[in-house]
């Protein structure tokens, strides 16, 4: 009996997927954006893998934020399931609007409104809620409508329509590489999100010329988000989430981040500055802007 249970467990082992192993050079990069976001006030959740590799890296990986409208992806990512499927269409038409424009609006400008009519259609939260979960995501939820999130009383700590920022980036590969949209259904919500006109002071903020960028933001008082996709002129794709709450200077650090990211992952080359970085050697980009919402 125990050799069995032995070579179940043996056998349950090797099933299981390698984990990427991280170069010395992004474990240092891990460090610095762990530096920056400690002497920076407020809280800051970052994650972001290569999308060839499976190379990750995170900090405050395992903590829920507030998702905001980064929670859109999944909807238009849900309702093109069912399109694949041929449930749905995106020429259905609701008061007028096709369900492809609707989407369009909601990912690149982040409409409140269309986002709650693509929900009702898909019947509520609850139903991309059970999509998210049933490709094995853990970490992320959807409970309510953008109408709900509004008028309920700010808590950017509640757990409902949140999301850590790993459980983001699983949802991120998933999309990209993942089997969970068919290529033209993929392509056409990279083609959108590539013509995201909010947040351009977050991950679009510093990065070179070169870089190209598929996001989606979330904003909420107090709190600041941007998720998404980038790509350098050589091809390598990085999954990146950024998720900050309380302090002033959130879409500064973002940016700072999202370019340290780029560098770093595009060539995985960082400077020989150390193992770590002093907080007070930390350079951030200062951004300024409010803004009011949802977006």
């Amino acid at each position: 009996m125990r050799f069995v249970m032995l070579f179940v467990w043996l056998a349950a082992f090797l099933a299981q997927p390698a984990a990427a192993q991280v170069s010395p050079k992004l474990q240092l990069l891990e460090q610095r954006l762990a530096a920056m976001a400690r002497e920076n006030p407020g809280e800051y959740g970052i994650a972001a893998m290569d999308l060839t590799t499976g190379r990750s890296i995170s900090f405050n990986g395992s903590q829920p934020f507030p998702m905001a409208s980064t929670m859109k992806i999944a909807v238009a990512a849900a309702y093109l399931a069912e399109v694949d499927a041929g449930r749905r269409s995106l020429h259905d038409t609701v008061g007028g609007a096709t369900a492809g424009t609707l989407m369009d609006a909601m990912i690149t400008r982040s409409d409140n409104r269309a986002t709650d009519v693509l929900l009702s259609m898909l019947g509520g939260p609850a139903s991309v809620d059970r999509w998210v979960r049933g490709h094995g995501l853990a970490g992320i939820r959807i409970d309510r409508t953008i109408a709900q999130l509004l008028s309920a009383r700010r808590d950017l700590r509640d757990v409902r329509d949140s999301s850590t920022p790993m459980a983001m980036l699983g949802l991120l590969r998933l999309i990209d590489t993942g089997g969970a949209l068919r290529t033209e259904s993929r392509l056409l919500l990279l083609d959108m999100m590539h013509r995201c006109r909010t947040g351009s002071n977050r991950i679009r903020g510093i990065l070179p010329p070169g870089a190209r960028v598929e996001n989606k933001t979330g904003t909420l008082s107090g709190y600041t988000g941007d998720v998404g996709y980038l790509t350098s002129p050589t091809g390598r794709r990085i999954a990146v989430v950024f998720f900050g709450r309380g302090g002033e200077n959130r879409s500064g650090v973002i940016a700072t981040a999202a370019r340290r990211i780029y560098d770093a992952f595009s060539a995985e080359f960082i400077p020989n500055v150390g193992a770590a970085v002093p907080a007070s050697r930390v350079s951030v980009v200062r951004t300024f802007g409010a803004t009011r919402g949802v977006n």
